[in-house]
């Protein structure tokens, strides 16, 4: 019950799991940190360190502020901004305002709120490119020394200005090498960011070759035998039959021969193309070895299956194969089986391959149903 009410709290909150989640969390927490804040200058003006008036000001400007922020991207409205939805440089930038705003009314207490700059940047860096992380902590740096200047000359009992000299000496130096690491953090962020692209896209294509004949694109054997015995296994529970067939093509060894074994792997790719046009969504093709082709139509009658292939032929004798030699014409002899029952995959196989065999002896650029 405490588990489903905590779920249902967060899901209220932050909204659904997701990167949404995260960011919302994100800029809840800086609500929090603001709050906390608040009561720290709740703190001085219970003990006349700070001006009440001024204190609540920025109190209301900071906590309307933050609360802004988590509504926008509650609201999702902030992954319009596609370029920076966590509203990072956004939300550090009004900080870094507040935090010039705290500087002018902190009088003694000053000292603390020189770090909280120094703090947004560290935040900042998580999320930020090195260049804009170097533009905020330039623009850190104005807010405040246009600030220590201000209150030197206007306020110089509370802000000496030999010491907002040093402030804002000392403020420079820290913001300077805050940039500079937060700006080697960022650029190893994005080399790690780039890393981990490249790491997924190889063992997508070590998938893909794990999987796909890298010739003509098709299934290759064995990826193709498990989705023979998982389909198998699927229409004995449905009670219906499918039919496998195995292709070959008619004289591949005389197109090498001939035109040489480039001109052979363009006859393989072309026809791989054709066939994927020809033949329907739910069968699929596989690449059995050499010249030989596995064809696997799920749920269909031997029939059917002959309607399939003769379209197929005709597609076939419909392409071009002028890529691998002008005026080549390529057939194909295919064998076909029904599986059905408890009989196991393999021997369905077996029997469409002694049926193109047979094709092959009746004279070829035919199928013949076992």
């Amino acid at each position: 019950m405490r588990t489903r009410l905590a779920s249902a709290l967060a899901h209220a909150v932050l909204g659904p799991p997701g990167r949404q989640r995260v960011r919302a969390s994100q800029s809840l927490l800086a609500l929090v940190a603001y709050a906390l804040f608040a009561v720290l200058l709740l703190g001085w003006v219970y003990l006349h360190l700070v001006d009440r008036r001024a204190s609540l000001w920025l109190m209301a400007t900071y906590l309307s502020g933050a609360l802004a922020f988590y509504a926008v991207i509650r609201s999702g409205f902030n992954q319009r901004f596609t370029s920076d939805p966590s509203l990072t440089l956004a939300q550090t930038g009004f900080g870094m305002l507040i935090s010039a705003g705290a500087y002018a009314i902190s009088g003694a207490q000053r000292g603390a709120v020189m770090t909280f700059s120094v703090l947004m940047l560290v935040f900042a860096m998580f999320s930020l490119r090195p260049g804009q992380l170097r533009a905020l902590a330039g623009f850190a740096f104005a807010l405040l020394g246009t600030v220590m200047v201000w209150k030197g000359a206007t306020d110089p009992a509370r802000y000496p200005p030999i010491v907002e000299a040093a402030h804002l000496i000392s403020t420079g130096v820290v913001l300077a090498f805050v940039s500079v690491l937060a700006g080697r953090m960022g650029t190893m962020r994005l080399r790690l960011k780039q890393q981990k692209l490249d790491l997924q896209l190889a063992l997508a294509r070590i998938s893909e070759l794990a999987t796909r004949d890298e010739l003509t694109g098709l299934i290759n054997r064995r990826h193709m035998t498990a989705l023979v015995q998982a389909e198998q296994a699927r229409q004995r529970r449905a009670g219906s039959v499918m039919a496998i067939a195995l292709i070959d093509i008619d004289l591949f060894k005389r197109i090498n021969d001939s035109h040489g074994h480039r001109a052979g792997d363009s006859v393989l790719k072309t026809f791989a193309d054709t066939a994927r046009e020809a033949l329907r969504t739910t069968d699929v093709l596989a690449r059995w070895g050499g010249e030989e082709f596995l064809l696997m139509l799920p749920a269909t009658s031997p029939e059917q299956a002959l309607h399939s292939i003769e379209r197929l032929r005709e597609a076939v004798a419909g392409a071009r194969f002028d890529a691998a030699a002008a005026g080549l014409n390529v057939t194909f002899s295919a064998g076909l089986s029904a599986c059905e029952g408890e009989a196991p995959i393999e021997a369905c196989i077996e029997r469409a391959d002694q049926a193109m065999y047979r094709a092959k002896t009746q004279g070829r650029n035919c199928t013949v149903l076992n």
